[in-house]
């Protein structure tokens, strides 16, 4: 593969580029209680950009706005060249409902906070965080539209929202002439596959392109945790925070622990680390245009940094598909079928290409 972070790829039907690998900024700040200091942030920030990067996903929300502000900061000097992604819907005020949300008023308020902890006139990329099922949609969709129009945003995404939806609501901007999604953040990696079921291949058709975040499904498919983490009782040891997360979570489990002794055996095979053979696992999905790296420290970005020059075998790419499989479910296992292709298309020679 050898790629570079200034081998820069097309956001979904956009012209706007994009480095291959995304810097996370969630770990920008400590108020969360394990993300990284002011100077080590920078140091984070300073190596992505020598590297030729230029994608930077935040949240208005991140480190209790930590994050935002350190960015301010940073991009002081060198705002154009990058590409600064944020996102609204997280309550901002506890005790003012409309402080939080998808309707208008959250989204503008959210718009003008992050602009002013950011330190910029306008936003590249503003994603929809979080679904919420009570704003209408076109209320949403005109209100980013407003933000464009009035050049406070650039492009407009959407994160952990139903396919079905996503694919509407772009209908519904195409039809209005409204500003398109751009892109579609989600949780994708070797461990959790079941985008693929409806929101990868529904943003490849709609023409937004794929963000994936946790491509290293919290830290388990770095081989960082044994069986002897599986029990609650262990959670309190070592890496107490975040395991105790990934236990919450389910991320635990034995096979998911078996899917990063896969990982583990490619990695060995080719002289990589299991953080790297995922992130290029995740880098050469269809339809993925950046993973979210979320290193908090320069070493483990420049371990993730790696991952940009891992080249796979047939054989090992088979391995890990066939370790992390998962269940289509109705109707793609049905319409995936031998009888049904049989039924529908008989002798006919058909090639696709997507």
């Amino acid at each position: 593969m050898s790629l570079t972070l200034d081998t820069y790829r097309l956001l979904g039907r956009s012209g706007l580029r994009v480095s291959p690998l995304a810097l996370g900024a969630a770990t920008f700040g400590t108020e969360s209680g394990w993300g990284a200091e002011q100077d080590e942030a920078r140091k984070l920030f300073d190596a992505y950009v020598e590297r030729g990067g230029n994608f930077i996903d935040t949240a208005n929300t991140y480190s209790d706005g930590s994050s935002e502000r350190l960015l301010g900061e940073f991009t002081r000097d060198d705002r154009e060249s990058l590409v600064l992604a944020t996102k609204y819907t997280a309550l901002r005020r506890p005790g003012d409902p409309n402080s939080g949300g998808t309707h208008r008023k959250s989204l503008f308020a959210s718009v003008e906070a992050s602009l002013r902890q950011l330190n910029t006139d306008y936003l590249d990329l503003l994603y929809l965080h979080v679904w919420d099922f009570t704003t209408p949609v076109e209320e949403i969709l005109r209100g980013m539209d407003d933000l464009v129009r009035h050049g406070k945003v650039l492009y407009v995404a959407i994160s952990n929202t139903p396919a079905w939806q996503v694919s509407r609501m772009q209908a519904i901007a195409d039809l209005r002439g409204w500003s398109p999604l751009v892109a579609l953040q989600i949780e994708h990696n070797l461990i959790d596959r079941t985008g693929e079921r409806d929101l990868i291949p529904m943003a490849r058709e709609m023409g937004l392109g794929v963000i994936p975040y946790s491509p290293l499904a919290g830290g388990v498919l770095t081989g960082k945790y044994s069986r002897d983490d599986l029990t609650a009782t262990n959670a309190g040891s070592g890496d107490g925070t975040r395991k105790s997360f990934n236990l919450a979570l389910g991320t635990l489990t034995e096979r998911n622990l078996a899917i990063a002794d896969v990982v583990q055996e490619v990695a060995t095979e080719l002289g990589r680390t299991p953080a790297q053979v995922g992130l290029a696992w995740a880098l050469q999905s269809p339809g993925v245009t950046a993973p979210i790296i979320g290193a908090r420290t320069p070493a483990q970005l420049e371990d993730n940094l790696g991952a940009l020059e891992v080249d796979f075998t047939a054989a090992q790419l088979a391995r890990l598909d066939e370790a992390s499989a998962i269940e289509l479910g109705a109707p793609h296992g049905l319409l995936a079928s031998d009888h049904i292709r049989e039924v529908t298309k008989g002798d006919l020679k058909v090639e696709t290409r997507r």
